[in-house]
């Protein structure tokens, strides 16, 4: 017995030693965020949500998401800023030419109440006979920046109605009475007064003219509106002379 023990020690101490394990490689911490994305989402889940998508508006392509187009989430386009941003006055045309520098644009002396008449270049050659423009009442936009034509600086805009093909233009008109000056308004007076206009340079950088313009238009009797409410002057409203559901620019 004490033979085999000793041949057994023997063994032991020839016997390797079996090699270190290698050190485990250091895991980063799960943050919560990360958790979340890399759970699997429960099939149960996954398949109510496709349903629910393809119920909704837009036939599962993103159903319940504002369109694309300026629209808030839920479908609600943005508001407009206020009509009473647009200085819209009644103007008299007391002198017309034919631009020196180009044969579609006439260069309009406007009364519209101030110290001096506005220079206004407009588009209306095509359409308008001259004579048909000396000394007619007509509406102008008054508060946008001047903007050269041309080599003629335009302080404002004659406003006009086209159908839409733009074959016919028609230079809006405001009715007999009117004073020249005058401020025009949109829908049922103001018992306060209108709000006062946006300065040129805000109208601009905002855009305003930009996004209230489509919004500009005449009815089916020809009367100028914003949005279905007239534009109107103390003497009644403005209106085209022939053209019905017409755009205003």
């Amino acid at each position: 017995m004490a033979a085999i023990r000793a041949a057994l020690r023997g063994a032991l101490r020839r016997a390797p030693l079996a090699s270190p394990l290698p050190p485990l490689p250091r895991i980063p911490p799960i943050r919560s965020a990360d958790r979340a994305r890399r759970i699997p989402r429960p099939a149960c889940l996954a398949s109510s949500a496709t349903s629910q998508e393809a119920d909704a508006p837009g036939g599962g392509q993103g159903g319940g998401r504002a369109d694309v187009g300026g629209e808030e989430a839920g479908g609600q386009a943005p508001p407009l800023p206020p009509v009473a941003a647009l200085d819209v006055r009644v103007g008299r045309i007391v002198a017309v030419e034919v631009h020196p520098d180009a044969d579609n644009l006439y260069v309009e002396s406007i009364d519209v109440g101030e110290e001096a008449p506005r220079t206004i270049v407009s588009g209306l050659v095509n359409y308008v006979p001259i004579e048909e423009l000396k000394d007619r009442r007509v509406t102008v936009l008054c508060n946008l920046k001047p903007r050269n034509m041309r080599g003629v600086k335009s302080h404002g805009m004659l406003l006009a109605a086209s159908d839409a093909s733009h074959e016919v233009v028609e230079p809006l008109d405001p009715p007999e009475g009117a004073a020249v000056g005058e401020r025009v308004w949109f829908g049922e007076p103001d018992p306060e007064g209108q709000a006062p206009p946006e300065p040129p340079n805000r109208l601009q950088k905002k855009k305003i003219w930009e996004k209230l313009q489509p919004k500009l238009g005449t009815n089916g009797e020809r009367v100028a509106t914003f949005n279905g409410a007239p534009m109107s002057t103390s003497a009644g409203a403005v209106t085209a002379a022939t053209l019905v559901n017409a755009s205003i620019s």
